[in-house]
């Protein structure tokens, strides 16, 4: 499944692409949900590679990682996987093996997401999608997710209830948070290694500061309500205690997130998700689309907005989206979500400019409009 090459400049690993490699494109599977602009994943449009940590075998440790496309041709129908600011003698065989385990999952590498692409883009042609639809071209139908449904959960929530803007702040902020509360900060205790580490935390060679991974279930348990609040400098607001509970129920067992990832009756699943404190229609929507479900769309007053302005529903409000929704994204069941944000996102593209391409600098803007939200799923969040 993989390969490794090891040398004076670092270690690298080799993802085959197999049944995949003829719809991958790593560019769209990455630029697509807004989950990739988020902390700590990084785009580098000049590379076309997304930086970011990942964890070891032991889901303590986390090594930053570069995914690219190769340029020798051997590789051409794998990933490179570089791996930075750690010794090759430092990485066992389980390591590397959970390391691609989170690449495949970040990029929707398997047997099941290659076959949703192919189901997604025969529904396209029997549809008869218009040519100019970025939606039907290869390289489509991937949707950007994280190394962990435990992420994934807790950036469910962080989508809700506010400015786009405050959402890539509250990520950058738990990002910072895990990077103070982790094992590896706290327990370096050579002065020539920790000043070698601090150096390749604050700067990663082109001036941008290179945060810690996303905190774990395990890191976040460890605190209480008022230590999180304090370390995210408060901007969590009511967010912070149903990331904290949804933390504690992980490690607890209370919610078992691989059984979550084995149910197959999606109806069940909807129903497991909104018993989660904080999960309303909305962030339930979203985490079925981070397991491999797309039959319900994320709905709430962007999905309005695109509505009035992509597909002329004039009218459309809190009271007849659901209506407006199924009588539009119907026709692609069961990959209603999946046509909603390829969509949303091609509307977002005419108007910025492709994604792909922007500088993060740019990415807080990135919306149908800037206001505070007033979303409708507000008394489920409660």
């Amino acid at each position: 499944m993989c390969g490794g090459a090891r040398g004076g400049e670092g270690f690298s690993l080799f993802l085959r692409l197999g049944e995949s490699k003829s719809s991958f494109d790593l560019e769209k599977a990455v630029c697509n949900h807004g989950f990739f602009m988020m902390a700590p994943n990084r785009w580098i449009p000049s590379s076309k590679t997304l930086e970011r940590p990942v964890r070891l075998a032991d889901s303590t440790r986390s090594v930053r990682v570069s995914i690219l496309k190769p340029c020798i041709s051997v590789h051409k129908d794998s990933l490179l996987v570089r791996l930075h600011d750690i010794s090759p003698n430092d990485i066992s065989k389980r390591d590397e093996v959970a390391i691609l385990e989170q690449v495949r999952r970040m990029l929707r590498i398997s047997h099941k997401d290659e076959q949703d692409v192919k189901q997604y883009h025969q529904k396209l042609l029997h549809i008869h999608l218009s040519e100019d639809h970025d939606n039907d071209k290869p390289g489509s139908g991937r949707l950007f997710r994280s190394p962990t449904l435990f992420e994934d959960l807790v950036k469910c929530l962080l989508l809700c209830n506010c400015k786009w803007s405050n959402t890539l702040k509250m990520a950058r902020a738990l990002c910072e948070l895990q990077f103070e509360t982790s094992s590896n900060a706290s327990t370096r205790s050579n002065g020539r290694k920790r000043k070698r580490e601090e150096s390749n935390i604050a700067n990663n060679g082109d001036g941008k500061r290179i945060l810690g991974n996303f905190p774990s279930s395990e890191e976040l348990a460890r605190l209480d309500g008022n230590a999180l609040k304090k370390l995210t400098n408060n901007i969590l607001g009511y967010r912070a205690k149903h990331i904290l509970r949804l933390a504690k129920d992980v490690e607890s067992g209370r919610i078992r997130l691989d059984e979550f990832e084995a149910l197959e009756d999606k109806d069940h699943l909807l129903h497991k998700f909104m018993q989660i404190k904080g999960f309303g229609s909305f962030a339930s929507a979203n985490a079925l689309m981070c397991i491999g479900y797309y039959h319900k769309v994320p709905v709430d007053t962007e999905t309005m907005r695109h509505l009035q302005q992509v597909h002329g529903r004039n009218n459309c409000n809190k009271n007849t989206v659901m209506k407006d929704v199924k009588e539009i994204y119907d026709k692609y069941a069961p990959f209603q979500c999946l046509a909603y944000w390829l969509e949303l996102q091609d509307s977002y593209e005419r108007k910025f400019g492709k994604l792909s391409e922007l500088p993060d600098s740019a990415y807080h803007t990135i919306s149908g409009r800037l206001e505070a939200l007033d979303s409708i799923d507000l008394n489920m969040m409660r």
